[in-house]
C-alpha cells in the first residue's frame, strides 16, 4: 500500500513538473513571438518612411528612436511578464509584488514627474514629425538654432555662434520651424526721393533674376517685389522676397544685398540719409 502510495505520489510530481514545464514552454514561446512581432514592425515602418522621404536623415532618425522605444518598452513588459508568470506556475504568490510594484511606482511617478513629462513630450514631439534634425527652429521666441540632436528627453540646438542649447523637451511650448520645406528671403531696401520707384522695382527684379540664374540651388523662384513698405523722412522703402531652399534664406539675403550694394556704386546711387529736423 505504501510502495502504491509512493509511485501514485511521484507520478503526480512528474505530472505536475511536465505540466509546469508544457505552460512555461508556451508561456516563452508566446513572449518571443511577441518580441519578433514588434520587431517587424518597427522594422516595416523604418522601411516604409526611408522609401517615401526624399532627405531622410531626419525621417530615419526618428523612425529609428520610435522603434528603439517601442523596442525596448516590449522587452520590459515582456520579461516582467514572464517573471511573474513564472513565480505564479510554481506557487509564489505574486499578489504582495504586484502591490509592491504598485506602490514603488507611485513613488517614482511623483519624485520623477519632470522626466516622464520630458519623454512624453519627446515622444509626441517625434511622433509628429514637427521638426527634424538639420532644421532650423525658434522654440518659444528665446532659443534658435540648428537641430543637432533630438532624443526622447531633450531636443539640442546648435546657434550661430557654436553654443549648444540642450532644452528639456517638456518644457517646449511653442516651435516656430524657419526652414520647413522652403524659406524666404525678406530683404528691404531703401532709396532716396530722387530714385524713381519704378525704375527702381525694375533695377532690383533684374537682380533678382540674375540671382535666380547664378543660384539654382539656393534660389527657388525670382525674386518678388512687394511694394513700397515703408515712407520715411529719407526716402522711401521697398520690401522684396525670395523664395529660397531650406536653411538658405540667410545666404541667399547676404549675397542679394551685396549685389544691390554693387548696383548701387555702379549706377553712383547714395544710400539715403535721414532728415534732420528742426526743433518744434
Amino acid at each position: 500500500m505504501d510502495l502504491f502510495a509512493n509511485h501514485t505520489a511521484v507520478g503526480w510530481l512528474g505530472d505536475f513538473e511536465k505540466n509546469m514545464l508544457y505552460r512555461l514552454i508556451i508561456i516563452l514561446l508566446i513572449c518571443i513571438a511577441i518580441l519578433i512581432a514588434v520587431k517587424l514592425i518597427t522594422n516595416a515602418v523604418y522601411r516604409v518612411v526611408k522609401s517615401d522621404c526624399e532627405s531622410p536623415t531626419g525621417t530615419e532618425r526618428r523612425a529609428k528612436t520610435l522603434g528603439s522605444v517601442m523596442k525596448h518598452t516590449a522587452n520590459v513588459v515582456v520579461v516582467v511578464f514572464f517573471l511573474l508568470t513564472m513565480l505564479n506556475e510554481i506557487g509564489v504568490n505574486i499578489a504582495p509584488l504586484l502591490a509592491g510594484a504598485s506602490i514603488v511606482g507611485v513613488a517614482l511617478g511623483f519624485g520623477a514627474q519632470t522626466l516622464v513629462k520630458d519623454t512624453l513630450s519627446g515622444f509626441f514631439l517625434l511622433l509628429g514629425n514637427q521638426f527634424g534634425v538639420g532644421d532650423i527652429i525658434n522654440i518659444d521666441g528665446v532659443n534658435i538654432g540648428t537641430v543637432e540632436r533630438m532624443t526622447l528627453r531633450i531636443t539640442v540646438l546648435r546657434d550661430a555662434e557654436g553654443r549648444a542649447h540642450y532644452i528639456p523637451n517638456g518644457s517646449v511650448t511653442r516651435v516656430i520651424v524657419l526652414s520647413k520645406e522652403y524659406a524666404r528671403a525678406l530683404v528691404d531696401v531703401e532709396f532716396g526721393f530722387e530714385q524713381d520707384v519704378d525704375q527702381m522695382m525694375s533695377m532690383l527684379q533684374e537682380i533678382g533674376m540674375e540671382l535666380y540664374r547664378d543660384m539654382p540651388d539656393a534660389v527657388l523662384e525670382p525674386l518678388e517685389t512687394k511694394g513700397v513698405d515703408a515712407i520715411n523722412h529719407s526716402g522711401y522703402v521697398i520690401r522684396t522676397l525670395t523664395k529660397t531652399a531650406r536653411t538658405c534664406q540667410w545666404d541667399v539675403a547676404r549675397e542679394l544685398r551685396r549685389r544691390i550694394l554693387l548696383r548701387f556704386q555702379a549706377k553712383g546711387f547714395k544710400v539715403p540719409v535721414p532728415a534732420k529736423r528742426g526743433l518744434e
